[in-house]
């Protein structure tokens, strides 16, 4: 008997994996020491970013999509 392969629960909480299958994540650097980030960069900071390449396989793989 063939056993499935588990879904890393800490992996799902942090991302999203769109219909295109674009893996995005929120940003860091923004939980404190704030007043030393200009606002233009605090507010980059509130967008998603998407994932690269070798880390998108990675994270798929983590969460059996790939």
């Amino acid at each position: 008997m063939k056993n499935k392969m588990k879904t890393k629960k800490s992996v799902l909480r942090r991302v999203k994996i769109t219909a295109s299958g674009k893996v995005l994540h929120g940003s860091n650097f923004k939980r404190h020491l704030r007043r030393n980030k200009t606002k233009a960069h605090l507010r980059r900071l509130k967008k998603t970013k998407e994932f690269s390449a070798a880390i998108n396989r990675k994270v798929k793989n983590a969460l059996g999509v790939a």
